[in-house]
Formats: C-alpha cells, sequence, structure tokens
C-alpha cells in the first residue's frame, strides 16, 4: 500500500497493491498495522457501511459532532465517485478548502477522510458500489451537513446539477457559515 499526503494533509490518499491475472485480481483493502505505522496512531473501526446508488445521486456533505464525530476509509467497490473532503476545523490553515479525488472500482483508490471533516461523493458511472469503514457509531443527535453547493467551498462536482438526485435532506443542509464546526487543534480521538 502506498499511501499519499493530499493538498491538505490530513486527507490521506491510499493506493493498494493489486495482484492480478487472467483469473482476476486479489488486493489488501485494509492493513492496520502499515496504516498505523504511516499515521503515527491507530483507529479503531467499529463498523463498515455500504451503498448502492446510480449516476447523479449526491450523498453529503455530511459529517458527525463530538463526542460521536468519525474517521471514514472510504472506496469504491464498483462503478466511480468523486469523493470530496472538506475541512470544517476552524481556525485550520486550510479551513474551507477540500479535496476532490476520483475513486473507482478499477483504480481501488482510497481516501482516509480524519475527524473535522466533512464528507460528500457524487456517482459518476451508471451505477455505484460505496463502502466506508468509520471509527465510531452513528450517532442521531450528532449528525450534522453542509450544503453540497455551497460558494464558499466552491466544489466542482462534475455532474451537472440539474442531473444530480439528492435526498431531501442534503437540499436543506445549511451553508458553512451557518454550520456546527470542530475546533482546530483539538485532539478529537480523547
Amino acid at each position: 500500500m502506498t499511501f499519499t499526503r493530499t493538498a491538505i494533509p490530513d486527507v490521506i490518499l491510499i493506493d493498494p497493491k493489486v495482484h492480478g491475472d487472467e483469473r482476476g485480481y486479489f488486493v489488501e483493502t485494509f492493513r492496520d498495522d502499515k496504516l498505523s505505522e504511516f499515521l503515527g496512531y491507530t483507529l479503531n473501526f467499529c463498523q463498515d457501511n455500504e451503498s448502492k446508488s446510480s449516476y447523479g445521486v449526491l450523498r453529503g456533505l455530511h459529517y458527525q459532532l463530538p463526542p460521536h464525530a468519525q474517521t471514514k476509509l472510504v472506496r469504491v467497490i464498483e462503478g466511480e465517485v468523486l469523493d470530496v473532503a472538506v475541512d470544517i476545523r476552524e481556525g485550520s490553515p486550510t479551513f474551507g478548502q477540500h479535496v476532490a479525488v476520483r475513486l473507482s472500482g478499477e483504480n481501488k483508490r482510497q481516501l482516509l477522510i480524519p475527524r473535522g471533516f466533512a464528507h460528500g461523493f457524487v456517482v459518476l458511472s451508471e451505477t455505484c458500489t460505496f463502502a466506508y469503514k468509520v471509527d465510531n457509531y452513528y450517532s442521531p443527535e450528532c449528525d450534522r451537513g453542509i450544503a453540497f453547493n455551497d460558494p464558499a467551498i466552491n466544489i466542482d462536482w462534475i455532474v451537472e446539477q440539474d442531473k444530480m438526485q439528492l435526498s431531501l435532506k442534503d437540499t436543506k443542509q445549511p451553508l458553512l457559515a451557518d454550520a456546527d464546526l470542530f475546533e482546530y487543534g483539538v485532539n478529537l480521538y480523547v
């Protein structure tokens, strides 16, 4: 596995090694020892999630507040998405900035999105199976979101807005300026 810090250094791009031949392929999708060595600490993933979506489905931008904040390790099993992580840690040098990466079943890339970031993705293929690990359980009372089309964040989702499919919840999320945020420098893993 190769770990690469993105333009926002806390967001990590992971390229697993794919072993393939005429029969198919084999890939290790998660190695706690290698990830812990790279990060310098261990994440305790406790839940795996999976969603199936069609072209234009946009899910996000979502996050959970403490004490149920979540780190996510996301990947695509089948299809392709544009995956986005937004820094929502007030006081951070990259506050309000985002990283956008294409993840697909073909490239097998993964993105590690730490606590203190909002996350979302839009499906670029006809269908997509999206999977991710989290290090904290879902908590409805801590569940929050930010408007996917906030001009202050200025994400190019690639898919035209009139072709996007959003949940009612995601059409009513606040702008970053009005959202509940994290504080930069506070240890979110205690």
